[in-house]
């Protein structure tokens, strides 16, 4: 388990991660969410030892993380740190033995993850040949070399088509099974929801909201759906019903008092036929407006 406790940041006046905690259980994928400027790149260079802790601590399994302990980490920093010159299957043979690996085991490797993303064919081309979304492909790669005991990764799917996406997604499923935790960072909210099995939400350098999106939903405001055979103006008028919005014979209300429900449909029934009531499920993409308001 990687275990972030009360992680701050200053960078002179301005506190940019600010008593930042949470966890990421051994086999989960936890999304690391926030808008630009929220504190996700930084908390990640802390966690990394890339940038100092002015405050909190790193812990892995249940200890202060060590310098050898993040020698065995994945990490796929913001800035991609490919050498445009170096051949790509050269390159990640190097950056793997960085990591421990046996030279023809980084090369066999590499090239099984060359072949699952396509690239097979590209292997002796140089980086900068590559589009960005290939040299995106080539760096993902590399911080999966070596069976790393964690992945922190930024931004692990920006510029990948929907077929790279698969690929990334089935080898971080790969890890999961085998108990490695996974951190990463993304602005793709309907990945997110689709991918991780709990959320850190970040905001102006604190944590919004964390846990997994079935309680993050169940933390949120209720709100349910009313449709009518008439108008559902009248709905204003109920006791303990707050009507956030009426179109016609469909309401969208919250309900704010007990028993609110029941009179609510009494009501409705006595007026005509109810066509629909039920909770409205919130996407992530609302939890997320929802809780950095």
């Amino acid at each position: 388990m990687l275990d972030v406790h009360e992680l701050t940041r200053r960078y002179g006046d301005l506190t940019a991660v600010d008593q930042v905690s949470f966890t990421v259980p051994a086999g989960e994928l936890v999304g690391f969410v926030g808008g630009n400027g929220a504190g996700k790149t930084t908390t990640m260079r802390m966690i990394m030892g890339v940038l100092g802790i002015h405050h909190g601590e790193v812990r892995w399994d249940g200890r202060p993380i060590t310098a050898l302990d993040r020698r065995r980490f994945g990490y796929m920093p913001e800035e991609r740190g490919l050498y445009p010159k170096q051949p790509v299957l050269d390159q990640l043979v190097y950056l793997g033995r960085l990591h421990g690996v046996e030279a023809q085991a980084a090369r066999r490797e590499a090239t099984d993850a060359l072949e699952r993303f396509g690239l097979a064919d590209r292997a002796k081309d140089k980086v900068e040949k590559l589009s960005l979304g290939n040299q995106q492909r080539v760096q993902i790669i590399a911080a999966l070399l070596g069976s790393p005991q964690a992945l922190v990764l930024d931004e692990p799917f920006s510029g990948l088509d929907p077929m790279a996406v698969d690929a990334m997604v089935g080898l971080l499923r790969e890890r999961t099974r085998e108990g490695v935790p996974v951190l990463f960072s993304s602005h793709q909210l309907d990945l997110v929801e689709r991918l991780c099995d709990r959320l850190v939400v970040l905001a102006h350098g604190r944590v919004a909201a964390r846990g997994t999106v079935a309680e993050l939903r169940g933390a949120g405001s209720s709100r349910h759906r009313l449709v009518l055979s008439g108008d559902a103006g009248w709905t204003r008028d109920i006791a303990g019903v707050s009507v956030i919005d009426v179109d016609g014979r469909t309401a969208v209300l919250e309900l704010v008092a007990a028993g609110a429900d029941r009179a609510l449909l009494t009501e409705a029934l006595r007026r005509g036929d109810v066509v629909e009531f039920g909770p409205l499920i919130p996407t992530l993409s609302e939890i997320y407006r929802e809780v950095t308001a």
